[in-house]
C-alpha cells in the first residue's frame, strides 16, 4: 500500500495510478452532497437542466455538516453511508466524476460505472467528523440552501485523510478484507 498527496479536483490519470488500500491525503476542492441533494441534481438532469457545480473531474463528498463553531469554517463534518446514494452515482460517473468520499460498500452498478469511468471510492473514518473537520479551511453553500446541512457546499481542503477503498480497476478492500 502506498500514500499519496493528490490535488483534487484530479483527472483520470491520477485515479487510474490509485490502489485499493492505498493511504491518500487530499489538498484543494471537493464538493458535499448527501440524499437530498443527490435526488435534485439527478431530477435535473433528467430535466436537461445543469448541475449547481461542474462534475467532471470532480470529487463528492457524502457529508452533512453539524454547525459550525465560532472561528472555524465547518463543525463536525464525518461521512455518510455512500450506498443511500448508488441509485444517482452512475449517471454521475458517467458525467466524469472522478471520485467519491464516504462510508460503507457500494453496489455493482457503481462499482461497474468507476470501472468505465476510471473513478475512485474513498472511504473517510466515520465517526471522526470533528477530527476530520480540521481538513477543512473553508465552506460555502453554492446550491440548494434550503436543504439546510444537506445543501451542495465547496469546501477547500487540506491533508484531507481518506483510504481507497474501491479502485478504477474494480478492486475492493471492503472485500479483501472479508477474504482474511
Amino acid at each position: 500500500m502506498n500514500e499519496y498527496h493528490i490535488t483534487v479536483p484530479f483527472m483520470r490519470e491520477t485515479a487510474a495510478m490509485l490502489r485499493a488500500g492505498d493511504y491518500v491525503y487530499l489538498n484543494g476542492t471537493v464538493y458535499t452532497a448527501r440524499d437530498a441533494a443527490h435526488k435534485r441534481m439527478y431530477e435535473a438532469l433528467l430535466r436537461g437542466e445543469e448541475l449547481p457545480f461542474s462534475i467532471k473531474d470532480n470529487v463528492i463528498y457524502y457529508m452533512g455538516p453539524s454547525p459550525a463553531r465560532e472561528g472555524r469554517p465547518i463543525g463536525s463534518a464525518g461521512p455518510t453511508t455512500a450506498s443511500r446514494m448508488d441509485k444517482y452515482t452512475p449517471k454521475l460517473l458517467d458525467l466524469g466524476m472522478s471520485g467519491m468520499i464516504g462510508k460503507g460498500k457500494r453496489s455493482a452498478g457503481v462499482r461497474d460505472a468507476m470501472m468505465r469511468n476510471g473513478a475512485v471510492y474513498f472511504a473517510a473514518v466515520g465517526g471522526a467528523g470533528a477530527l476530520l473537520s480540521k481538513s477543512i479551511t473553508a465552506s460555502e453553500v453554492i446550491a440548494y440552501e434550503d436543504l439546510g446541512t444537506e445543501a451542495v457546499r465547496r469546501l477547500t481542503i487540506k491533508e484531507f485523510p481518506v483510504i481507497v477503498v474501491m479502485d478504477s480497476m474494480g478492486n475492493n478492500l471492503y472485500e479483501a478484507a472479508g477474504d482474511r
